[in-house]
């Protein structure tokens, strides 16, 4: 290997480049007040009494993983453990902030927490007023790939990776802030990322996360701490399985050591080192969300009948053979209105493959959501898969079309749908990693937000969520294709509307194709 002489620093370890990619990065080592087991061959066990006593000696200001999605999967034994000690000043890196009164919100509410590293807090409500804008809390907000790779890659043993995520937005050129002031200044901001171009393409450096400590959640482990997972309970806690000190994972169900087939083992004993049969589950559903016939449908309002029209549309992108993601909101309809005869395979972020329709009443499952933490079901040869394999798929250019909303579109096909600064922090979640990734953006959304706001425009006013990503607009006046050289394309209108209608609600200029069409519906 040819010697490179430059050196960095990564948690207090200073490696070469070729160091990186040959010897053996240790971030901690084994010690023995780590492992809470009997040695004896017969009575081989990690298993502890109560969840209080399986993070007993979690101190003051330890990283937490807690693993989780929305409130699928969320240790909540072991969070409620920690309630009790009342262990203060903890970093959590978790994919969400819980909801007010159950997860993570619960050490919220009662000040345990100094600095939250997550992807998505919305679901908080009380998150942004009470504890961020106040400047109890400290935010480090981490796009969901990014956040889950950079997991990985703590227990994979690599200090640090470079992604295309986030290149050219405020993740990449700082400036978020991290903690306010009482008087309502900035008090820290995130810092700026390194930039590297890999074969003609934009990349950002981004450091691993390891943690003291894994609080996660499983369904069964056998007494040697050999674990399995269901459904889409799966998500966070397997990467955050691996990516810590201790690991302590509290399951519905302990069997005896060779209970499990070795086919059947999700995350083997080695990155698990206490196990607790949680006392109580209460498994919330987030959002209920249930089949229903036409039959059952209320009469609809002007603004259902007009997002109505926007996926009739938006469906005919969908083609038979596809892998696709349909991001929240508008664009998860379009699995209501996909023909028989056209199979697209739909994947959601929080690790699945193959989402069917929603489940009909009685037939929920707390460990089956998707994206938007709504009850779903899988279709034949559905499949499930941990978050970082799930990012694995849509960074690697797996997937055939990507379609979500936005509260701007730029004429060059610059998104902004995260954030409006001064409102409610919601996070960034996985939207940067799909725009970022080699595959065909759409967005679905309504022309104009409320107050008659353009949301088209020449440049984006909002924070960016990936610059010149989108290759379609759909809405219900009009389609747009998004040339990279060109911009805007005005390719179909509908058809109760002329050009003057487009020139009023658009705030940037755009081309008319000339083979302009009346906007296409797909028929019910």
């Amino acid at each position: 290997m040819a010697s490179i002489t430059k050196a960095r620093c990564f948690n207090g370890r200073a490696l070469k480049l070729t160091q990186y990619l040959s010897s053996t990065f240790q971030p901690w080592v084994i010690k023995p007040q780590h492992l809470a087991f009997s040695t004896s061959n017969k009575n081989y066990t990690k298993v502890y009494k109560s969840s209080v006593e399986a993070v007993a000696d979690i101190r003051d200001s330890s990283k937490l993983l807690l693993g989780g999605f929305g409130l699928c999967g969320i240790p909540e034994n072991l969070i409620a453990g920690l309630l009790k000690t009342k262990v203060k000043d903890l970093v959590i890196v978790s994919n969400e902030a819980g909801v007010d009164d159950f997860g993570v919100g619960l050490l919220l509410r009662q000040h345990q927490v100094k600095r939250i590293i997550s992807s998505y807090v919305a679901s908080n409500k009380e998150f942004s007023k009470k504890y961020y804008l106040s400047g109890e809390l400290e935010v480090e907000l981490v796009p969901q790939g990014t956040l889950a790779e950079r997991i990985r890659a703590g227990g994979a043993g690599i200090p640090a990776f470079f992604t295309a995520t986030g290149y050219e937005t405020q993740i990449h050129r700082g400036g978020i802030p991290i903690q306010y002031n009482r008087d309502g200044t900035v008090k820290i901001a995130s810092l700026p990322k390194e930039h590297r171009i890999f074969n003609g393409r934009n990349y950002i450096m981004e450091e691993a996360i390891f943690g003291d400590f894994a609080l996660i959640k499983a369904w069964k482990a056998d007494r040697m701490g050999n674990l399995i997972f269901r459904k889409s309970a799966r998500n966070f806690n397997a990467t955050m399985a691996k990516s810590a000190k201790v690991t302590i994972a509290e399951v519905e169900e302990i069997v005896d050591t060779g209970s499990f087939s070795p086919d059947e083992i999700h995350i083997p004993s080695i990155y698990v080192d206490r196990v607790v049969k949680g006392e109580r589950y209460e498994k919330r559903i987030e959002y209920l969300r249930l089949h229903h016939s036409k039959s059952d449908d209320a009469p609809k309002s002007e603004s259902d009948l007009l997002r109505e029209r926007i996926i009739k549309r938006a469906v005919l992108e969908l083609k038979d053979g596809m892998y696709a993601n349909l991001g929240i909101g508008i664009p998860i309809l379009a699995s209501d209105y996909l023909k028989p005869n056209v199979n697209v395979v739909l994947q959601s972020e929080n690790g699945i493959l193959g989402l069917g329709p929603f489940p009909n009443k009685g037939d929920e499952d707390a460990d089956l959501i998707n994206a938007g933490k709504e009850t779903v079901t899988t279709i034949p040869g559905g499949s499930f898969f941990s978050s970082d394999e799930s990012f694995a798929i849509i960074r690697g250019g797996h997937l055939d079309l990507t379609m979500l909303g936005a509260m701007q579109v730029s004429r060059y096909g610059d998104l902004a749908n995260w954030t409006v600064p001064g409102k409610m922090l919601k996070g960034i979640g996985g939207a940067m990693d799909l725009v970022a990734s080699p595959t065909r953006v759409i967005v679905t959304m309504q022309h104009m937000a409320k107050g008659n706001q353009l949301k088209i425009l020449e440049q984006c006013t909002l924070p960016i969520t990936g610059k010149r990503c989108v290759d379609m607009i759909i809405t219900e006046k009009c389609v747009f294709e998004v040339d990279p050289h060109d911009g805007l394309i005005l390719k179909e209108i509908w058809p109760t509307l002329g050009i003057s209608d487009i020139k009023e609600s658009t705030g940037c200029e755009f081309l008319i194709a000339e083979d302009l069409k009346p906007m296409q519906q797909i028929e019910d």
